[in-house]
């Protein structure tokens, strides 16, 4: 059916609400600039110099005029001691035609080094193109390991090489192109890719530079000699291709990606999909800023799926929880989205039975997140909650059809799992500014603690003192507070962006086409058990 709305947008909560979001947006745009700006003016203007180009604007080269571009986990390393943005620019863009990822190395933070965060970032975009079957494309430039932080980086980091040689043997082919350092470890990128574009004069890969070698070997090697592009291309037959500049080397990865001839494996979208009936502007005004306070998800999805339409699944059963049927871009999804927070038996089960049929019909699922968890308390105890929260998540686990999540309010607790959280492997999750994720909310975890505090204190013959306990109740709550936000949340790595919720339909529409270059895995062991 069609969605009808009911949001008022002359209201004073609609605009209390707008406000709130706006004010998280500016404070999320900052951190963007900061992404965007790289190793700052100095460092951009010294590579500018240099006759180089930026990774953004490699980027913007590579990628068809026009077409649209996915930037995944700008925010990566916010809140912690590493600029944001982790040094490293990752996207999934089209190149002649053909959805790819691309990784592209920052050289203006610190020489391009890899820190932690950058690795996480890394990999993170590697398994999206092997879950997504998306032909992975290097833009390599990079001193390597920071060494600084290389007890973080040294034994995880050997997992790049082994992914893409990964990569290949899938099937997925891997692209790089060298526009300056390859450095110790980094020069295994090159190495281990299907296809390699060094540039002449700027290329330079080696396991060891000039003054390693010297200190291990006693040689004295210049760079050209040691690992220059003239040399791979001639020499090692490292270099595939050898181009005159940074334009040309892109040409011929452009070149590359259009020869692979790489088609989707899965359904195309509908042609004829309608825009929804409402403005994606009036999404800023749904979510309230107290998350405690309820609203209706059925107002984010009229603004979001094709045509407003959505045809409700068990709409009189387990209220808490939306399901249904809809398409975004034409591509058809099975949406579950929490109405009032609180997950209880109803609901699980419900959801588990709709989980079951969208796996029936290969229908993609659309996990829209404002849950405070599964209900507690004796009756709901009795009454079986554990099991059933536990069908939901074993449901969640088997699906073998494409998730994606979005966090759009709270998503607390077992609940975030039962709604496939990060730790259940959604092929893309993202977060509204408006969202937090924590084991619960602060008010709670911290009244749960001066609980047990009391007790123990009652049980030792102590007596209790209240004003520690309330300094205490402030600390953690505002310390959860700070820990569950999306951009602390984002900068971990733990999501794949913080989006403006205005772009949720674009952003979906391109998860949905990136989901269907892989082939359809099949259904899982179970059929659909009536609930």
């Amino acid at each position: 059916m069609i969605l009808r709305s009911t949001l008022d947008t002359g209201a004073a909560a609609y605009a209390g609400n707008r406000g709130a979001l706006l004010e998280k947006l500016a404070a999320l745009d900052a951190e963007h600039a900061k992404a965007l700006g790289g190793g700052g003016p100095k460092y951009v203007k010294r590579h500018h110099d240099r006759g180089k180009l930026l990774p953004r604007e490699r980027i913007e080269l590579l990628v068809d005029r026009d077409s649209p571009l996915l930037e995944l986990s700008a925010l990566a390393a916010y809140g912690t001691d590493y600029p944001v943005g982790a040094s490293v620019v990752t996207a999934i863009g089209v190149v002649e035609n053909t959805e790819c990822m691309i990784i592209a190395n920052d050289p203006t933070v610190r020489g391009g080094a890899s820190n932690p965060y950058t690795l996480r970032k890394t990999l993170r975009a590697m398994d999206i193109a092997r879950e997504n079957r998306l032909p992975l494309v290097n833009l390599v430039e990079s001193g390597g390991a920071d060494l600084q932080s290389q007890k973080d980086i040294f034994i995880p980091g050997g997992r790049l090489f082994r992914d893409l040689t990964r990569l290949s043997a899938a099937g997925v082919p891997t692209v790089t192109l060298v526009f300056g350092n390859s450095t110790a470890g980094g020069a295994y990128v090159p190495g281990m890719s299907d296809h390699v574009v060094m540039i002449k004069e700027r290329s330079q890969v080696f396991l060891a530079g000039p003054p390693l070698v010297k200190m291990a070997t006693g040689e004295d090697a210049d760079e050209e000699s040691l690992g220059g592009a003239a040399m791979h291309a001639r020499v090692s037959g490292l270099a595939d291709y050898l181009a005159d500049d940074e334009v040309q080397a892109i040409g011929m990865g452009r070149r590359i990606v259009a020869s692979l001839r790489w088609r989707k494996l899965g359904a195309a979208p509908s042609p004829d999909a309608a825009e929804p009936l409402f403005d994606a502007e009036e999404l800023l005004g749904i979510v309230p800023p107290d998350l405690r306070t309820p609203f209706d998800p059925r107002e984010v999805i009229a603004r979001v799926v094709d045509g407003s339409r959505f045809d409700e699944f068990k709409p009189e059963y387990g209220a808490s929880l939306a399901t249904g049927w809809a398409s975004v871009h034409g591509f058809p999804v099975g949406i579950l989205a929490n109405a009032r927070g609180v997950l209880f038996s109803a609901e699980s089960q419900k959801a588990a039975q709709f989980i079951q049929l969208a796996n029936q019909t290969r229908t993609p699922l659309l996990f829209l997140h404002n849950t405070t968890g599964y209900m507690v308390g004796k009756d709901y105890e009795q009454g079986g909650i554990i099991k059933h929260g536990a069908m939901m998540i074993n449901a969640v686990s088997n699906s073998t059809v494409p998730h994606i999540s979005v966090l759009i309010g709270a998503s607390y607790g077992a609940g975030h799992y039962g709604m496939c959280g990060r730790a259940y492997d959604p092929r893309f999750l993202f977060a509204w500014p408006s969202a937090k994720s924590a084991v619960m909310g602060g008010a709670q975890l911290a009244g749960v603690l001066s609980i047990v505090s009391r007790q123990s204190a009652a049980a030792a013959g102590r007596p209790y003192d209240e004003d520690t306990d309330q300094v205490v109740r402030t600390m953690v709550e505002n310390q959860i507070e700070a820990e569950s936000l999306p951009m602390v949340l984002s900068g971990l790595g733990y999501d794949d962006g913080v989006i403006d919720p205005r772009d949720t339909r674009t952003v979906l529409g391109l998860c949905l086409s990136a989901v269907q270059s892989a082939p359809d895995p099949g259904p899982g062991p179970y059929g659909v058990f009536r609930m």
